[in-house]
């Protein structure tokens, strides 16, 4: 199993970023997908699951109506738009299946 997040970067509050995750070695399709992520003393947090073929989505509170996670399964690829950040959306952001992470990305907000 590989996965490699992209996307990340320094975004002003109010902003908006997509990550991006390609995986491989596995049937992707077969796959629920997650994002998580984890900031600077603190514990990793889910923030958010698509199932397999992408019909359900379930999202962590402190960004349900923010965020929005995404896959094409043709691509192998699962997406997290990420809009109205805020300062306490900084961490590090990793792509997540079986219990393997990507080496993440970063997402810094701040003005």
């Amino acid at each position: 199993v590989q996965l490699v997040e992209s996307g990340g970067g320094l975004v002003q509050p109010g902003g908006s970023l997509r990550l991006s995750c390609l995986a491989s070695g596995f049937t992707f399709s077969n796959y629920a997908m997650n994002w998580y992520r984890q900031a600077p003393g603190k514990e990793r947090e889910l923030v958010a699951v698509i199932s397999h073929l992408g019909g359900s989505t379930n999202y962590g509170d402190s960004v349900k109506g923010r965020f929005t996670i995404s896959r094409d399964n043709a691509k192998n690829t699962v997406w997290l738009q990420m809009n109205s950040l805020k300062p306490e959306d900084t961490a590090v952001y990793y792509c997540s299946v079986m219990h393997v992470y990507g080496q993440g990305t970063q997402v810094t907000v701040s003005s």
